[in-house]
């Protein structure tokens, strides 16, 4: 099984990626581990030509399940997925979970990147972009892959579980 889940900060892509990975027992990667260096300070991208040399090192797995919000260099994750979910809630729901795993964060209930206030600020008006111009892009990007397209608007935990059912 081979699934790219795709959409902004707070879509729920790694709840969904969790979920999955846990159904079907394949391991999943969130793109910002391949596109952020991780031995650097926050916020540095890695070099395009290592970034892409890992994914395509998870590309040649029998199964895998990608997340993240990028698509421009993303091509070749759409091209052999079986199935891509596009996660598009309305944008004030992604900004009271920014907002919420922020809090966690801080009060150390969840792991994760330690975000300040101005990185906080700084995604939350990324999010309008996002919505704004990002994800009409990726709409017309995936419309080459119709029959294996999944978008989601918002689910209920009960309709998580009823759409991993189906899976």
């Amino acid at each position: 099984m081979k699934i790219h889940i795709i959409g902004g900060s707070g879509s729920g892509k790694s709840t969904l990626a969790e979920k999955l990975s846990r159904k079907y027992a394949v391991p999943h990667c969130d793109l910002d581990d391949l596109q952020w260096d991780a031995a650097e300070a926050y916020g540095k991208k890695r070099d395009p030509a290592e970034r892409d040399a890992l994914l395509s090192d998870i590309l040649q797995k029998e199964g895998w399940i990608i997340e993240g919000v990028y698509y421009a260099w993303c091509t070749r994750c759409f091209e052999e997925a079986d199935r891509i979910y596009l996660l598009s809630p309305p944008v004030s729901l992604c900004k009271r979970r920014i907002i919420r795993r922020f809090i966690r964060r801080k009060l150390g209930r969840e792991t994760g990147k330690k975000e300040t206030i101005r990185d906080l600020t700084a995604l939350l008006r990324w999010t309008d972009k996002f919505q704004k111009k990002n994800l009409p892009a990726i709409r017309e990007l995936l419309a080459t892959y119709p029959d294996k397209v999944v978008e989601i608007s918002d689910l209920s935990d009960a309709e998580w579980e009823m759409l991993l059912q189906k899976e």
